[in-house]
């Protein structure tokens, strides 16, 4: 979640016990063996839990020959210094470029992006979105110079938008700035190739298109055809339009996108005396939408109530002759086919409603179910996995129809919830009719059927007495070994009263990573924390993992493995001693080197922190987010959402001049060794 979006507000009143809570515990457990809290923190950050992160080693006894080592993987490049300028900075011997910035064409329908901002609604439909995400790269047959990237655009900055920023008349908005601001959100798929070493945006692909906050969309899973999505736009409640606030993302083993929906809940208004249980908890407002695109109902080039839609307040006899229901189409993962430009997207709702962050993928075996792992970006909310009833065929990797391949995999399963226990283990509590309650009800006798579970995700892991979090956002699986890594942005709203073991700090202004390994049941889990964000200058108690001016950060956002085992991660960052310091940054580590004596893996610690190396840097003001590699490792893609003042060239790494404003775009910027080599090694 961009931090310039969304309203950190805690809506988690359950009393469940809380993650920092948790952690106080864990470290006190260990502090009464070792002594102290340095020593509690030494245990964690130089040992581990040395059942769960073991590099290797066996119990069988008999001799066997192993196979030559291969060379061990190393980071190839040197931590750069922070920066604060209008450009981006990245590691010596690397060049990054700007690629689709907002208001790029797609087709022949757009005009060309105006620096004026005079494009018009119809322009934004078919052109690259505005603040880009979550995105993913698909190759065309195979290929590592030409293919699709699948990208979030989360939320928009209606000043750069329009020419003089957004405005109203007696209160309601214009009828095409709001279309503009409906298109400019969601998700696109962007054909790109590498020409003269160069990416490049191939304009007019077919393959080409965007989906917005109106495009038409299926509903799968437990909600398809229930009383809980039927309005009046999908009377049998198998339809939905648009998703929004699109932030995190995933991707399945067949080839497809999952986009997700996380602050969504603030385009809608809701003016009922009383709002649905599921709406308070998820947040939906009772004055006005976050950009007011329900005002612009009734003017006279509405089409099919594109604008009522977004008052959700009951005014008709039933749920089909109005909108009462239009929120509960939102708050999903939603996959996209992006080799398939005819497939409409779908929304997955087995995988639960809630403020999705992202969608990622555990590692497929055959004969085995699949997983994703999910985090709700929010204070004090929950870590979230899905386990596919059906079982991974190989033959499934290269379907001829993609979406009716999730359809398989992610409509029937189990939506499960985390309970983090502070001796390092944890719960996997599931979401089910059946499942008892804290206060010895089921969820069923409190929700009724799993549908009305799932509407209700938040209330009912509530009941079920998960651990609150601060703030779970990406999530990756290391391809080396399984491990799952959950970035915990910051959580300002917990006191040092709430503090757990797997949230240990209050207010946690500087965030954490934790990491942890599935039993094979799916039933529990063991855990630790990977690293704690701090500033270098930070007392003991904050810089727990010992960084130094070379790797400090706050805020870890976006994240993703690549297929070598390194570990990427991006940063939001608002604690003002980071802000002061540097920019927004990527900074890598490969967590599989970062092993003890006897060979288990261990957290970063002030011992081997100098592993966690800075690569890049963006410019003043933005989000550095979003993460994509191409299959052979030698171009990686980055997001920079929000920038001040920048681009002002193709070359991402030039600076603005001083003394020049220009109109800021959001873009991908892409990343490539200048020798042709591998990145990062």
């Amino acid at each position: 979640m961009s931090r310039d979006t969304g309203d950190n507000l805690n809506r988690n009143l359950s009393g469940n016990v809380p993650m920092d809570s948790v952690l106080d515990t864990f470290l006190s457990r260990r502090s009464v063996v070792r002594g102290g809290l340095g020593a509690a923190i030494a245990m964690i950050a130089g040992t581990g839990l040395s059942g769960c992160f073991d590099s290797g080693g066996s119990d069988d006894d008999d001799p066997v020959v192993a196979p030559p080592t291969p060379a061990k993987l190393k980071l190839g490049f040197n931590s750069i210094a922070g920066s604060r300028t209008d450009a981006c900075v990245v590691a010596a011997g690397y060049s990054a470029y700007v690629l689709a910035p907002w208001g790029t064409p797609l087709n022949s329908k757009a005009n060309p992006w105006k620096a004026d901002g005079s494009n018009t609604s119809t322009d934004q439909l078919n052109a690259v979105g505005m603040h880009h995400d979550g995105m993913h790269f698909f190759p065309i047959n195979g290929s590592s110079e030409d293919g699709l990237l699948a990208i979030n655009h989360e939320y928009i900055d209606a000043d750069a938008l329009h020419p003089a920023g957004p405005t109203s008349v007696a209160g309601k908005r214009p009828a095409e700035e709001v279309r503009k601001e409906i298109n400019a959100h969601g998700a696109g798929v962007i054909r790109l190739k590498k020409v003269s070493g160069r990416w490049q945006v191939v304009d007019n692909d077919p393959l080409n298109r965007r989906f917005t906050s109106a495009t038409v969309m299926n509903l799968s899973g437990p909600l398809r055809g229930t009383n809980h999505v039927k309005t009046r736009f999908s009377i049998n409640g198998t339809q939905a339009r648009g998703t929004n606030n699109n932030c995190g993302n995933g991707y399945t083993p067949w080839g497809t996108y999952l986009t997700c929906e996380e602050n969504w809940p603030g385009i809608f208004i809701n003016k009922s005396a009383t709002l649905p249980a599921d709406q308070k908890r998820i947040g939906v407002s009772t004055s006005s939408g976050n950009y007011k695109w329900e005002t612009a109902a009734g003017d006279a080039s509405e089409v099919n109530d594109e604008f009522s839609r977004f008052n959700v307040t009951p005014s008709g006899a039933s749920a089909i002759d109005d909108y009462r229901n239009e929120a509960s189409t939102y708050g999903y993962i939603v996959e996209i086919d992006p080799y398939n430009a005819s497939t409409l997207a779908v929304k997955r709702t087995a995988l639960g409603r809630f403020r999705h962050e992202g969608c990622c993928p555990g590692l497929p075996v055959v004969g085995k179910p699949l997983v994703w792992y999910m985090g709700d970006d929010s204070n004090n909310e929950y870590l979230y996995k899905f386990v596919s009833t059906a079982v991974w065929q190989a033959a499934d990797a290269n379907p001829a129809d993609r979406i009716a391949t999730g359809n398989k995999y992610m409509d029937q399963g189990k939506l499960y919830v985390a309970r983090f226990n502070a001796d390092g283990s944890g719960v996997w509590l599931l979401l089910d009719v059946n499942t008892p309650t804290a206060s010895g009800q089921t969820l069923g006798s409190l929700y009724g059927d799993l549908a009305g579970i799932i509407l209700n995700t938040r209330g009912a892991a509530d009941a079920l007495g998960a651990t609150p979090m601060d703030r779970p956002e990406w999530t990756t699986v290391n391809p080396l070994n399984g491990d799952v890594y959950l970035t915990l942005t910051n959580n300002s709203a917990r006191t040092a009263a709430k503090v757990d073991a797997a949230n240990p700090r209050g207010p946690n202004r500087h965030g954490h990573i934790i990491r942890w390994h599935d039993s094979d049941d799916h039933n529990s889990f063991s855990w630790d924390i990977f690293v704690f964000g701090a500033n270098a200058a930070g007392t003991a108690d904050i810089n727990r993992s010992g960084l130094t001016e070379l790797n400090q950060f706050a805020s870890p956002d976006g994240m993703s493995f690549d297929s070598r085992g390194i570990l990427w991660f991006q940063t939001d960052n608002g604690e003002s001693s980071l802000t002061s310091y540097t920019n927004d940054q990527m900074l890598a580590v490969i967590p599989t080197n970062l092993v003890n004596a006897a060979g288990k893996q261990v957290p970063i610690n002030a011992q081997n922190q100098v592993d966690l190396r800075r690569f890049f840097v963006g410019p003043n003001g933005c989000e550095v987010t979003g993460i994509a590699f191409t299959p052979d490792n030698k171009s990686i893609f980055v997001n920079i959402q929000h920038p001040d003042n920048w681009p002002s060239a193709d070359l991402a790494t030039t600076a603005t001049p001083a003394g020049t404003k220009v109109r800021p775009r959001a873009s991908t910027v892409v990343i490539q060794r200048n020798d042709g080599g591998e990145i990062g090694v």
